[in-house]
């Protein structure tokens, strides 16, 4: 079984040089929203469903593109960095996300956390990110001393 040490050993950080935008649309939006992400296609996009709203995480151009379509969003204030573990991670590993978590709230940077089927990415704010990179690094060299 996959440790969270083995994991983050192994992984590569990947990062692209896209600026995204969270947004909450009122919980009657999933067709808009699933309509929005149907058209673009884009990697990467994230469209979260709950009983409150619906929230979706787009490129900034995305954003940009369908905007007259989303006037009854809240958009939030921050702009946010993509990070992407590149490993391929056993839905069984236990603490992989609570080490990065704990790594970057010592560096006073807060996350946005997805997990899709095999890989794990978080969002960071924009200004934070080289911060969230290099503590990151830090973390998976300690990580390969273990």
């Amino acid at each position: 079984m996959q440790t969270a040490e083995q994991a983050l050993s192994r992984t590569e950080f990947r990062t692209d040089e896209t600026e995204y935008q969270l947004l909450s649309l009122p919980a009657n939006g999933v067709a808009l929203a699933a309509a929005i992400m149907a058209e673009t296609g884009e990697p990467f996009s994230a469209l979260v469903v709950d009983r409150h709203e619906v929230s979706l995480l787009l490129r900034q151009e995305v954003l940009e593109q369908y905007g007259s379509r989303l006037r009854l969003a809240r958009l939030s204030d921050q702009s946010y960095r993509l990070i992407t573990f590149e490993e391929v991670l056993e839905p069984e590993l236990v603490g992989f996300l609570a080490r990065i978590g704990a790594a970057l709230a010592a560096a006073g940077i807060p996350i946005l956390a997805f997990a899709a089927y095999s890989r794990d990415h978080i969002f960071v704010p924009a200004e934070h990110h080289s911060r969230a990179l290099a503590a990151l690094n830090a973390l998976q060299n300690e990580a390969r001393r273990g």
